[in-house]
């Protein structure tokens, strides 16, 4: 489905000479030229590159060893010599047995039970049967399921009514948020590929996309207490700016959201840069540039973090004060994450203002992490003693 012209959407037509014929062809036979790259092939090969239905390698052994009979077989079913679409096989001799090898190019047009037993009977009319059968690769769970449910003869069979297909389902789906009262709760699965990213000996995500998923979780901290405040006659005198700091708080989160991607994007494009090449002087100055450019986003994604994560603090404070008090440790857990998020996203401004040769525009980054700072260690320290009072957490 991704050639560029109707000849190459079959392989076949694409392999044909296979890499002798390919090699002498590209660069004379205007058939044969590439859709992308040089006209020429190196001692590497060529690469063909395409969009397909998934193909099940599927072979089936027979209970003799005359090759002959696979090969006539192979041409009953292949549909090049007139038998069943998205079918291609041959008939070949593997460890002592005849085989029919194929390829079945769409399971969904052509099942794979209707092609066993099209090979049953065509085995039978020369008087062998099927010894056993083999699978190269994978395969899909949906052709399986459909191969049970045509054996089975399961009328009216839906993939849902099988047991572990429900189970994965349940698991999978998100659950949905909706307002409830006080009494209700939802349960939100943790982002586990997240997590498992995090924590592999990939450099991304790292340190910088944690802080954006830290400020991201502290900011929908602040859209929670939020709500549990808003309609409560109690705290009627605060619900306007209750309403705004929700709009904005659920703003926030989806830009830190997004910044959690963007930083791991960020770091990728400087790793990228040192790959460049630097063999002459107009590749070296290419490079270098590519590090710089590469290099300020990494450190200016993560300055946006922690100016975000200072607003939510400022948010997180409101919500200490004039919030719903029964919520008062959930608005100290979103004032906990912010902290952590700026820290993290500090370093990380730091750390990449040291490998900008553009001194001003170093210094410049980081004045403004340090000003986020202050305010960040200020606005803690007074909320850290209001939870504290507010919430009668003093001991006795």
């Amino acid at each position: 489905a991704a050639a560029t012209r109707p000849e190459r959407r079959n392989l076949e037509n694409v392999r044909r000479g296979q890499y002798e014929a390919l090699k002498v062809e590209v660069s004379s036979n205007a058939d044969r030229e590439p859709d992308f790259g040089p006209k020429k092939v190196g001692p590497a090969g060529a690469t063909v590159i395409g969009a397909r239905p998934f193909l099940i390698a599927y072979n089936i052994y027979l209970t003799t060893d005359d090759v002959t009979i696979a090969d006539k077989i192979a041409r009953a079913v292949r549909h090049s010599s007139g038998g069943l679409r998205f079918v291609k096989a041959l008939g070949l001799l593997v460890d002592g047995r005849a085989q029919v090898s194929m390829n079945l190019t769409d399971f969904r047009k052509t099942p794979v039970a209707r092609v066993v037993e099209t090979i049953r009977r065509e085995a039978a009319r020369h008087a062998v049967a099927i010894h056993h059968s083999e699978l190269v690769g994978l395969i899909p769970q949906e052709a399986l399921v459909d191969a049970a449910a045509w054996y089975l003869q399961l009328d009216q069979f839906e993939p849902q009514q099988v047991l572990e297909t429900r189970l994965f389902t349940a698991v999978e789906e998100p659950s949905q948020v909706t307002d409830q009262d006080d009494s209700s709760a939802a349960i939100i699965p943790v982002d586990s590929n997240f997590l498992i990213g995090l924590a592999s000996a990939s450099p991304t995500p790292g340190g910088g996309s944690a802080s954006a998923y830290a400020a991201a979780m502290a900011a929908a901290l602040v859209s929670m207490v939020a709500r549990l405040t808003i309609g409560k006659k109690k705290y009627a005198d605060v619900e306007e700016e209750m309403r705004k700091i929700e709009q904005r708080s659920e703003v926030l989160q989806t830009e830190l959201t997004n910044a959690v991607a963007e930083d791991s994007s960020a770091f990728e494009a400087v790793m990228n840069a040192y790959k460049l090449p630097k063999n002459t002087p107009q590749g070296k100055e290419e490079r270098t540039q590519q590090i710089q450019t590469a290099t300020l986003l990494a450190a200016q994604v993560p300055l946006r973090v922690a100016q975000n994560a200072v607003e939510i603090l400022e948010y997180t404070q409101t919500m200490v004060l004039h919030g719903n008090l029964n919520a008062i440790s959930d608005a100290g857990s979103a004032a906990a994450l912010a902290g952590a998020a700026i820290s993290g996203a500090a370093l990380n401004v730091r750390i990449n203002a040291l490998g900008l040769k553009d001194k001003l525009e170093s210094e410049s980054l980081v004045e403004e992490i340090g000003i986020v700072e202050v305010r960040a260690e200020e606005l803690q320290d007074q909320i850290h003693s209001q939870i504290y009072q507010r919430g009668g957490l003093y001991p006795e």
